[in-house]
């Protein structure tokens, strides 16, 4: 269910504070404001992710907010395993995953952190990234709405997890599947009155 623990703990500190830093990026805003598309806290939902830069009209603004939300879990978890040890690099994933989140800069009203999530999944262990991003394509192809899209594949991803043999990422993905619900509240309740907005709506 968990990596064995072989860091020192102030070690852990020092690696969960930078995943945490470097998840923090609001790299929606950073994009949004380059690319002259407003502010994204005004727009839409008011979510600062990829699926709110697409309701300005820009594919090209929401792919590299998506790249960008999702490199950032990645490279904290692929720099930080070759530094350290594995216990390490989950803590450090998980801290840019919470930091994307609840960023400091933005009084910790971040996003929901689906592309974070898959960036994530994608550093631990590919096949795992694999399997939920064809889950997410397939389940938003049918319905229409990324977040009920990003729901079923949080629930399926420990699923894929156990069928793979990568329990010691059980715990880990367990944590981030609650942390997605519980970002996702709002919009479970607008799926549950149909008043969820579709992929592509503005």
């Amino acid at each position: 269910m968990m990596p064995d623990f072989v860091t020192p703990p102030m070690i852990l500190v020092i690696w969960a504070l930078a995943g945490y830093l470097l998840g923090s990026i609001p790299f929606g805003i950073i994009v949004a404001g380059v690319m002259g598309l407003g502010d994204l806290r005004q727009i839409g939902s008011g979510n600062i992710g990829a699926t709110n830069v697409l309701r300005t009209g820009s594919k090209t603004g929401a792919a590299l907010t998506l790249i960008a939300d999702a490199g950032k879990a990645g490279i904290a978890v692929l720099l930080t395993r070759a530094l350290a040890a594995e216990d390490a690099a989950q803590l450090a994933g998980f801290a840019a995953f919470f930091g994307h989140c609840y960023p400091i800069w933005l009084k910790f009203r971040g996003g929901k952190g689906v592309s974070t999530f898959f960036g994530l999944l994608f550093a631990l262990a590919w096949p795992v990234g694999i399997a939920a991003g064809a889950t997410w394509l397939i389940t938003a192809a049918l319905f229409r709405y990324s977040s009920l899209a990003a729901l079923i594949t949080a629930v399926l991803t420990p699923v894929f997890m156990i069928i793979l043999e990568l329990n010691h990422l059980l715990t880990l993905e367990i944590s981030l599947a609650l942390l997605i619900f519980w970002r996702h509240k709002e919009n479970i309740v607008r799926l549950f009155c149909s008043q969820e907005s579709k992929i592509g709506k503005k």
